[in-house]
């Protein structure tokens, strides 16, 4: 009973607050996309968090976690494209194409630099994937790893993705052959698919050994902080990891609007002015200078997407 009034005791003296603004975490190998941000969560003390689409327990690397108002924000961030940096093992293919899976064939490797060219250009640009049954891909409302798990597997959709660069050199070691990929690629691609395909390609079959993203929609691996930086520093410098919410709209045209008209605007009110037409806004008040939302203009009128609440520009002011 003691342990358990004491966990009870703990909890209750987590006094969770309304933080607002992204934190880029360097996400460690072994946890969960949901894990790594519980965690930064509950050393943030925040009331609310989410992320900008999943890693794989086995991927490290570039993970913005979104808290407070910036939640709002975080699908904008689905589509954007990415990099990673990649092992493929050849001659051996498993049973969920990477390290975890049983292995399913071995096969002689017989592979020299013009055929990693050869490939390198075939699997550059527009291609299109099946998604392996070991991901995160819903069917009828259930994971694709939920079926593989059961042993059943499903019929799944080819898609369209685009690999935008793709660099490949090949590796020897004791008699071990692996491809170093860096890839750069569109939403949806499946770098343990893309290992597979090119392993196939090649006429040995693979499977990927090593996954690390070191870049989405533009932040970069050497701008994140890793879970175990964020446990050894003070609460005040933790809070300092904190990038305004707008860090997740950089690409978003900036429209500042004075008192009245930004007023309107929060209630949901489409705003007249000289604007060009656009698909991305981010909206600004004047005085004080605080972010309001996002919009859209069509015809000369900006018309709200996504707003903040008054309480939460209240709070995002205090921050800073």
């Amino acid at each position: 009973m003691g342990n358990r009034s004491d966990n009870m005791e703990q909890k209750q003296r987590v006094q969770r607050r309304a933080v607002h603004g992204m934190v880029l975490l360097d996400k460690p190998l072994g946890l969960s996309s949901n894990q790594a941000l519980q965690k930064a969560k509950w050393l943030l003390r925040a009331q609310k968090a989410g992320h900008t689409g999943t890693l794989d327990p086995l991927a490290s690397g570039v993970l913005p976690l979104c808290f407070g108002a910036a939640t709002k924000f975080s699908q904008l961030h689905l589509d954007a494209d990415k990099t990673y940096d990649a092992v493929a093992l050849l001659g051996i293919t498993t049973s969920t194409g990477d390290a975890e899976g049983a292995r399913v064939s071995e096969r002689p490797v017989v592979v020299d630099a013009q055929a990693v060219q050869r490939v390198q250009a075939q699997f550059t640009g527009p291609i299109v994937q099946t998604p392996p049954m070991h991901s995160a891909l819903k069917k009828d409302g259930k994971p694709l790893y939920e079926y593989a798990r059961a042993g059943i597997e499903v019929e799944r959709e080819p898609r369209n993705v685009t690999i935008h660069a793709l660099q490949l050199v090949l590796h020897e070691q004791d008699g071990v052959a692996s491809l170093h990929m860096r890839v750069r690629c569109s939403k949806g691609s499946y770098i343990r698919t893309l290992a597979q395909d090119i392993g196939e390609a090649l006429g040995c079959g693979a499977h990927l050994s090593g996954l690390r993203r070191i870049e989405t929609g533009g932040f970069l691996l050497d701008d994140c902080v890793t879970l175990e930086a964020l446990e050894q520093m003070s609460e005040s410098d933790r809070l300092l990891q904190m990038r305004p919410v707008e860090t997740l709209l950089r690409d978003h045209v900036p429209v500042t609007l004075l008192a009245p008209d930004a007023g309107r605007f929060l209630s949901g009110v489409r705003r007249r002015g000289a604007w060009l037409d656009n698909p991305r806004v981010a909206v600004f008040g004047q005085s004080p200078h605080a972010l309001l939302g996002t919009a859209h203009v069509r015809a000369g009128e900006l018309i709200p997407d996504r707003l903040l609440s008054p309480l939460e520009i209240e709070q995002t002011l205090a921050g800073h």
